[in-house]
């Protein structure tokens, strides 16, 4: 069963967050509510988060306190931030807003399907980062077992075959998905992408390491 991926709606007005969650309702994925700055930095703690919906005028810690907050945290450093405001100040508040760290910065109102839509975006990257975590970690529960690759590969009925698959399909899906980044997405959003296909291609010299005759395993650091 596939994990659904958690989206934090973060707005000091409750029917602002009663109006992002039905917009995203859609998506089936589980939207947490965050009524202050501070809420949604606790939230962070201990919730991994495909995609932050940050409001920028809040009571207190502002949405850009909050966001140099997140980008400070190992943790949650590379976690997607969409900014919504209701204001426009022109250039230098948008610019302050993407040099916070924010992958999009939309203004209220917004077109819902619009906003729907990106964030399925980073939903499905969270989704394949998932993927290749997972795959890592089955490899390494191999390697820590002891087996030669060889041994790996017949004592697990096809181990390493198996992997394979599943990783080209995994390489596959985050192709496609940078291609629309790229065409669609901000410089973050194609970063981001990058930062997965380098996970990709790691995890590929790895598997290559563990065929026969190769002379051993990578290293593998998801």
């Amino acid at each position: 069963m596939v994990q659904k991926a958690k989206i934090l709606l973060v707005d000091d007005r409750p029917e602002n967050l009663l109006a992002l969650e039905a917009i995203l309702s859609a998506l089936d994925q589980t939207l947490v509510r965050a009524s202050s700055g501070e809420e949604a930095l606790k939230a962070l703690l201990t919730e991994d988060f495909a995609v932050i919906l940050l409001d920028v005028q809040m009571p207190g810690m502002d949405g850009f306190e909050t966001a140099a907050h997140i980008k400070r945290r190992e943790r949650t450093r590379d976690i997607p931030i969409i900014f919504l405001t209701a204001i426009n100040h022109g250039p230098h508040h948008t610019f302050r807003g993407y040099a916070a760290g924010a992958v999009d910065y939309i203004s209220k109102p917004f077109d819902p399907w619009v906003l729907r839509a990106k964030v399925s975006v980073f939903v499905e990257l969270h989704m394949k980062n998932v993927q290749l975590r997972e795959q890592a970690a089955l490899l390494r529960r191999e390697l820590d077992g002891g087996q030669a690759p060889a041994d790996t590969e017949r004592g697990s009925g096809g181990l390493l075959p198996e992997l394979s698959a599943r990783l080209a399909a995994v390489e596959e899906q985050a192709e496609v998905l940078s291609k629309e980044l790229a065409e669609s997405g901000g410089g973050a959003a194609v970063s981001t992408a990058a930062h997965l296909e380098r996970k990709l291609a790691g995890l590929r010299r790895a598997l290559d390491a563990l065929q026969p005759g190769s002379g051993g395993a990578e290293r593998i650091d998801p």
